[in-house]
């Protein structure tokens, strides 16, 4: 029987969760470096257009990390509460009497092998048997070795013609 591993021991779970904390520290971090940024430089009067245009990229880059965190942090609570309203099977766990010098588990007696009724005998072909090379062939054997020899052309076939 396969069971699933708990969520805490869970490998995939505890990423998900590192990763979407990290996601939202990241996030976090750069929308507030990005606003600060953006603060000193329209306080500034020799700012330049480039200056305060890329402050409000980073702020929007930072936002979308911060928004994939929280949307990371919402899936792991939802699979928390997911694993937490399903209900596990029991599985029973043997436990080992580390005491015991007994190594093998009790043997049941088998009865010996007794068969019921007697086996009829296979029907086996005959051996091959040699024959001496002085003993004739017989006839089928001398008419397939006749088949093949060459025979000379007497000139009395009719159909030739």
């Amino acid at each position: 029987m396969k069971t699933r591993p708990r969520l805490v021991t869970s490998i995939p779970f505890w990423v998900l969760v590192v990763a979407s904390l990290a996601a939202i520290a990241g996030g976090l971090a750069i929308v507030l470096n990005g606003i600060d940024a953006m603060e000193q430089v329209l306080n500034d009067p020799n700012a330049t257009v480039v200056q305060v245009y890329v402050g409000q990229s980073w702020v929007v880059v930072g936002a979308a990390v911060l928004g994939a965190g929280a949307v990371g942090i919402v899936a792991v609570l939802s699979l928390a509460a997911a694993t937490t309203l399903t209900r596990r099977a029991d599985v029973s766990v043997e436990t080992i009497d580390w005491t015991s010098d007994d190594e093998t588990a009790p043997e049941t007696a088998a009865a010996p092998f007794a068969p019921t009724a007697t086996a009829t005998p296979l029907a086996v072909e005959d051996a091959d048997i040699e024959t001496p090379s002085t003993a004739t062939a017989p006839p089928q054997a001398a008419s397939a070795a006749r088949h093949d020899e060459p025979r000379l052309d007497a000139g009395d076939d009719s159909t030739r013609r």
